[in-house]
């Protein structure tokens, strides 16, 4: 944090209310310009990279790591930083220089397979990152925007490199569905696989991702604290705690501290406190999914997983469950509970047995698989939170 950030943020705190001084620096689902503590693997992402610097693409190349290793921060981080350093006023990276020589051009597209679930999404999300022209949202089908993908990469010194993050997750647009999308300009695409594994049958460059080491995780929550609370609201001691406790698991250590800090503004308190915090990490799960594969789902959903969240679904099978969410929603029951089931075969909740004491079939209750009290804050549907 430079000196101009660290005056700003101290301005910030003298004007707000509260503890929190800019949420998005705490959330589990904003990634910092800059990564704390990745410089080796942003080292070895851009050796694979290398080629592009010299006017050609590179080879296809994957990035893995375990869960909150920090994959998708550094993937987005080293694109922007690219895309910024060259870039022309369409994002672009080459030999093009500003005073307007032209030269070999190559763009850096991050696609979010979370969001990008068909064809038509993916091409979009590519296009709106290579096109100069806007982008329809509807209103033109899949194949001319394959055209049109097409069109942009048809000159022999126009390139694209496409990060696809989670491929690797349920009912995400896979690896090797991406490839065949890119194939009419296979000659002018390279792909990044980004996510905990490597594609099926991988025979090409890998580069990985270690868990954050227990210091590197205290320098990643101090980052945070110092530019999204007020001065004192938490103490060093504690960071190290939550970084001992997450165990090399940047997302869990992001939720908690968040959940925690949510916790302390609907106290009114003036710091986060230890019960704070341990509310905030016992709602993390053990082997628990990101936060954003729940944000991730359409509004629909997500209002259910509100509901559920607000519901005591202890010892009540999925019926009754659904039942009261329906109630609350205005959605039927039989919706409710078709959802829940979709949302457990996903893994984004979790189907846990009930005790029984006759004979049939074994009822079932769900619970999340994600930090509730982050997702309560942060989900586009619960407007309180908002």
């Amino acid at each position: 944090m430079n000196l101009e950030e660290r005056i700003a943020r101290r301005r910030s705190a003298h004007r707000t209310s509260g503890i929190v001084v800019n949420r998005n620096h705490l959330s589990p689902v904003v990634h910092r310009a800059e990564p704390v503590g990745r410089g080796p693997v942003l080292e070895q992402l851009l050796d694979a990279l290398e080629p592009v610097f010299d006017d050609e693409l590179p080879e296809s190349a994957a990035l893995v790591g375990p869960a909150g290793a920090g994959t998708s921060a550094i993937v987005t981080a080293l694109f922007d930083a690219l895309n910024e350093r060259f870039g022309e006023p369409t994002r672009t990276i080459g030999t093009t220089t500003r005073a307007g020589s032209s030269g070999t051009v190559t763009w850096f597209v991050y696609v979010d397979a979370r969001r990008v679930g068909s064809p038509f999404a993916f091409y979009r999300s590519v296009l709106s990152m290579i096109s100069p022209n806007s982008v329809p949202e509807s209103g033109v089908g899949t194949d001319d925007l394959r055209d049109r993908l097409r069109s942009q990469l048809s000159r022999p010194d126009r390139g694209a490199v496409v990060a696809v993050d989670h491929h690797d997750e349920p009912e995400t647009l896979s690896y090797d569905r991406v490839r065949e999308l890119v194939e009419p300009v296979s000659e002018n695409v390279a792909t990044l696989a980004v996510g905990q594994h490597e594609p099926d049958g991988w025979r090409g460059t890998t580069v990985t991702a270690s868990a954050y080491r227990h210091h590197e995780l205290v320098d990643v929550l101090t980052d945070r604290t110092s530019t999204g609370l007020t001065a004192g609201a938490l103490d060093h001691e504690t960071v190290r705690e939550i970084a001992v406790w997450a165990d090399g698991n940047a997302h869990d250590a992001l939720a908690a501290l968040f959940g925690a800090a949510v916790l302390a503004g609907e106290d009114d308190a003036d710091r986060i406190e230890h019960s704070h915090l341990e509310r905030a990490m016992n709602d993390v799960p053990d082997d628990g999914v990101h936060v954003d594969r729940a944000l991730s789902l359409s509004e629909t959903r997500q209002r259910v997983l509100c509901d559920l969240i607000a519901v005591d679904a202890a010892d009540r099978s999925i019926r009754e469950v659904a039942t009261e969410i329906a109630d609350r929603s205005g959605l039927t029951a039989g919706t409710v509970k078709r959802f829940l089931y979709e949302l457990a075969d996903r893994g984004v909740i979790e189907r846990v047995p009930l005790p029984t004491t006759g004979s049939g079939r074994r009822p079932s209750t769900v619970v999340p698989r994600f930090p509730t009290i982050a997702f309560r804050a942060l989900a586009a549907t619960d407007g309180e939170s908002s």
